[in-house]
C-alpha cells in the first residue's frame, strides 16, 4: 500500500480510548486491513506531525448478520493502538 491518505480511515472515539490517551498517550484508529505497521506509523507521523514509539494492530472479522430469514456479513476492519512519544499529542482528540 503506497498512499497513506488510504491507511487511516477513521480515529475510534470510545471511552477506554480516552483513558488510555491520558494514561499512556495511545491513540486508536480504524486503518486500511492491507495496511502493515510501517505504514500506519508513517501515515500517523506525516498527517498529524508526530513521533510514533509504537504500533500494535488488531484484525477483526466482520459479524454475521441477518434480516429476516436473509443473512449477510459485515466487513472485516482492522484497529491500530499507536503509541506517541512522551512530549506529543494530536488535537482532535482533545477537542471531543
Amino acid at each position: 500500500m503506497k498512499d497513506l491518505s488510504k491507511v487511516i480511515k477513521r480515529p475510534m472515539i470510545t471511552e477506554q480510548g480516552a483513558m488510555m490517551r491520558e494514561m499512556h498517550n495511545q491513540y486508536i484508529f480504524q486503518v486500511a486491513p492491507e495496511a502493515n505497521k510501517m505504514e500506519i506509523r508513517q501515515a500517523v507521523e506525516h498527517f498529524f506531525g508526530v513521533k510514533v514509539t509504537q504500533v500494535r494492530t488488531m484484525n477483526y472479522r466482520g459479524k454475521i448478520k441477518r434480516m429476516g430469514r436473509h443473512s449477510g456479513k459485515r466487513a472485516d476492519w482492522k484497529k491500530a493502538i499507536v503509541t506517541l512519544a512522551k512530549d506529543d499529542s494530536i488535537d482532535m482528540f482533545d477537542i471531543v
